[in-house]
């Protein structure tokens, strides 16, 4: 049984997308590529799609964290400052599970991403719930506050 890991979403197949790596045996965090040039103008956002999607269990998360040094030396940061992926996401109808990841540009010069440089990082977690929680049987639908504003 799988539990835990990345897939290149179909529409990407053929761009050349790297599944995400740790660079050390004790890193906690998957690097994420961009899967596209894009340009985040100063003082602006951007949504940089990484042509990847994530299935884990069902008691768990993906975090999606900045680079330490795209925050130190380009002043970027994640929009929501840390994404959440959760598992429902995965294969969802509306875009794959595109893993896509919101920045914004706190400096005061453009920055350009390139395809292929590592933007953020991925960690998986587990959470907990509480007692006798009663939910619907909503299916997710799209990304970026699919489940309400």
């Amino acid at each position: 049984m799988r539990k835990r890991g990345f897939e290149i979403i179909s529409t990407y197949k053929d761009k050349n997308i790297n599944l995400p790596s740790r660079k050390t045996a004790k890193s906690a965090g998957y690097d994420l590529e961009a899967g596209t040039d894009v340009l985040i103008e100063a003082g602006k956002t951007a949504i940089i799609p990484t042509g990847l999607k994530a299935y884990m269990l069902d008691d768990e998360y993906l975090g999606i964290h900045i680079r330490s040094s795209l925050a130190f030396k380009k002043h970027l940061n994640l929009i929501n400052a840390q994404g959440i992926i959760d598992a429902d996401y995965y294969n969802n109808p509306d875009n794959e599970g595109h893993i896509m990841i919101g920045i914004i540009n706190f400096g005061t010069e453009d920055v350009q991403i390139k395809k292929g440089m590592r933007i953020a990082q991925a960690i998986f977690y587990k959470f907990l719930t509480v007692d006798d929680e009663i939910l619907d049987d909503t299916i997710r639908q799209g990304g970026f506050g699919s489940t309400g504003e």
